[in-house]
Formats: C-alpha cells, sequence, structure tokens
C-alpha cells in the first residue's frame, strides 16, 4: 500500500497482529507493518473515511467481557490416536470433530505452504492438520468476514484462537450474531514474527514450506519438528528457536503487556496444558486444562468424547504463569533484536542471551552422537 501515514490503529507497537481492522476496512486503507519487534496496524490517510470501524474491532481498544472459570477441569481425548497425535491432550481437535459432526462450522489455524492461516471448514481431514501448538503469529485475515457471513447465514461457528483473536473475532461479529459464535481461547505465552523462525530454518538448511510442529509429547524434549516425525536437529536436542521461544525472547513487544493474561478469560472455553499436574502416568501421553466460563463452553465439552477430570485451580494457575500476568520481557531481548536486525544468525543470537541452556544441550548432543545417552 502507498501513502500509509504514521497514525496507527491501536497504540504504537502495540498492536496484537489479529488482522482484524484490515477485514472490517471497506476502503483498503490499513496495512500491518511487522518489523520483527512489533506489528503495528498503519492508516493510509488518503483512503481512510474516519468511520471508526478499524477501532472498534481492534481488541486493544475494545475488550469484549470477560468471565472467571466456572469449572477447572484437566483430561484428555477417548480417541487414542487423536490424543498421541497431539501437543497436549487433544480436546482442541476433539471438540472441533464433535461440532463439526453437529453440522457446525470451524475456523481454526493451519500451517499450509510456509503460512500459518485460518480457514472456516467442515473437513475433518482439516481439523486433525490444523493440530498442533502454533509457535508464531498466526494470520487470521479473511477469516472474520468469513466467519460473519456464515453466522449471517444462519451456522454455527467455532473459532479457536489465541485470546487476541477471540475478542478480536467476538468484537467484529458483534453482539447480534453472538449466539451463534462459540469461541475456545488458547493459553498463550506471546508469539513471535513468522520472519524470525524462517530465518532460522534457512540457517539450518530448512524452510517454512514443511509441515513443522512443536513437539511436546515428551516435555523434556520441546523441540521444532516435521509433521512426519523428524526433527530439527537430533531427537531429544533442544533446538535453538525453541530454546529462545520458551524464554520468551522473540514475542512481538505487544506480548509483554497483553490485556488477556489474566484470569478472566474472553471465551467460552479456555485450553492450555495442564502443567504440574498430579496425574504422573498420564503426563507423557498428554493432558490438557480446560477452564469452563459459559453453558456454551459445558455445550462443547458434553457433545465431545473426552475424559474430563477436576484440577485444583491453583495448582493450574501456578504452573501456567498467563492465568494471572503476560511473559515477562528477558532483559536480553533488546540485544536479542538488535542482532537480528543486522543479520547475526538465529543460533549465535540465542547462544549469547542463553549460554547455559545452549551449553546443556550441546552436552547432551554430544553425549547422544557418542551413544552414552539415550534420547
Amino acid at each position: 500500500m502507498s501513502n500509509v501515514g504514521t497514525r496507527t490503529v491501536c497504540k504504537k507497537d502495540m498492536c496484537a497482529g489479529c488482522m482484524a481492522c484490515v477485514d472490517s476496512c471497506r476502503h483498503g486503507a490499513i496495512a500491518i507493518e511487522d518489523t520483527i519487534e512489533a506489528y503495528n496496524a498503519r492508516i493510509d490517510p488518503t483512503r481512510c473515511v474516519g468511520c471508526g470501524l478499524c477501532e472498534k474491532t481492534c481488541p486493544q481498544m475494545v475488550s469484549p467481557s470477560s468471565l472467571r472459570p466456572l469449572e477447572w477441569l484437566q483430561g484428555w481425548a477417548k480417541d487414542t490416536s487423536l490424543r498421541m497425535s497431539s501437543s497436549s491432550g487433544g480436546l482442541a481437535t476433539a471438540i472441533s470433530e464433535a461440532f463439526v459432526a453437529s453440522n457446525g462450522l470451524v475456523c481454526s489455524c493451519a500451517q499450509e505452504g510456509g503460512e500459518f492461516r485460518f480457514h472456516l471448514t467442515s473437513d475433518a481431514d482439516y481439523l486433525r492438520r490444523a493440530q498442533g501448538s502454533k509457535y508464531v503469529k498466526s494470520n487470521p485475515l479473511g477469516a472474520y468476514r468469513e466467519v460473519r457471513e456464515a453466522l449471517q447465514g444462519g451456522q454455527r461457528v467455532l473459532f479457536i484462537g489465541l485470546p487476541c483473536q477471540v475478542a478480536a473475532m467476538r468484537n467484529f461479529v458483534g453482539s447480534r450474531l453472538a449466539d451463534s459464535l462459540y469461541t475456545i481461547d488458547l493459553i498463550c505465552h506471546g508469539s513471535p514474527s513468522p520472519k524470525v523462525l524462517s530465518r532460522f530454518l534457512e540457517e539450518t538448511g530448512n524452510n517454512l514450506s514443511n509441515e513443522l510442529i512443536l513437539d511436546f509429547r515428551k516435555k523434556v524434549q520441546f523441540q521444532l519438528r516435521y509433521r512426519g516425525a523428524e526433527t530439527v536437529g537430533r531427537t531429544g536436542v533442544r533446538d535453538r528457536y525453541s530454546i529462545a521461544f520458551l524464554s520468551g525472547l522473540p514475542y512481538t513487544e505487544g506480548c509483554y503487556s497483553c490485556r488477556y493474561a489474566k484470569g478472566d478469560r474472553v471465551s467460552d472455553i479456555t485450553l492450555g496444558d495442564s502443567w504440574g499436574s498430579e496425574l504422573s502416568d498420564e503426563v507423557a501421553n498428554g493432558i490438557s486444562l480446560a477452564l469452563v466460563q459459559t453453558d456454551k463452553g459445558r455445550e462443547l465439552l458434553e457433545m465431545t468424547d473426552l475424559e474430563l477430570l477436576p484440577v485444583d485451580p491453583g495448582l493450574a494457575v501456578a504452573n501456567n504463569e498467563q492465568l494471572q500476568r503476560p511473559s515477562t520481557k528477558p532483559i536480553e531481548r533488546n540485544t536479542f533484536m538488535d542482532g537480528f536486525r543486522n543479520g547475526v544468525r538465529v543460533n549465535r543470537l540465542v547462544l549469547r542471551a542463553r549460554p547455559k541452556d545452549c551449553a546443556k544441550y550441546l552436552v547432551k548432543d554430544i553425549l547422544l552422537a557418542l551413544g552414552l545417552l539415550r534420547g
């Protein structure tokens, strides 16, 4: 877009990258700028007519109502293959499949051709492709209009996204259509620009055109792997991107002051990992955390074949910091971003910022290579 001005939809560098403002603008006046450190929704003054729709949909400008959880649960999908192929207990996919089976539509994110895009679908195969955690900012552009049109046509829609994306969808759809919109938010630590992951993969001889997922299956082996199970680097050795992600180095600026990282939730159901669960025999197979805020949330769980058990709220909150507050910005973050802009390799930047973590996994890599340790 030409003539993009200095005015932004929300406060500079606080944009969540949800794209709702772009979908709301009928005049093509908004473009999302990705500086790696932050996103900004910039307004073209030659096209803007001052209608204010962008501000009304922006989750940073308008926060829809949020609720305290009514129920605190943990569990997993009874479909063993689904559970084992999921990042956690498989609840999101199981609920999606049950919703589609009840003649609803699901809007969720999947990686396709190097992009992380949202699609509105009733295709069960797509729902399986949407499994796995997303570790960069996903792109819901176009999804808001699709969902609203489906709701206007009398369809029921389940939207699954990050809390800021759920808030944006609720703002975009409005109260008149809200009864037919079901929402699930995913507990979010923060999300980086896709440019960070793209460069890391290029430096390691890989690329985003292949389907990558973050492997939570063995909690100590959190690392990037291809959907076909081949890992980026040696199996069991955490790669540098995963080290950076878990330490909060590459998140965009607005994530560190996220208004949705709190106890009151913006969706019908909140899903995450049941970290610290007392169900030690089930941890290796994956356990999901599920917080139910509304009757619609209960309806979603009741229609799905799940094993659900109560979880202690104090334990869940203690092991999921973003149920209390946003991620803390690491003191090394600005240096990391400066180096990235200046072309320093991601591996080197992470080594500088997290030398102890990198050294630990380097030693593990050597021991595995020598056959002195099993992965």
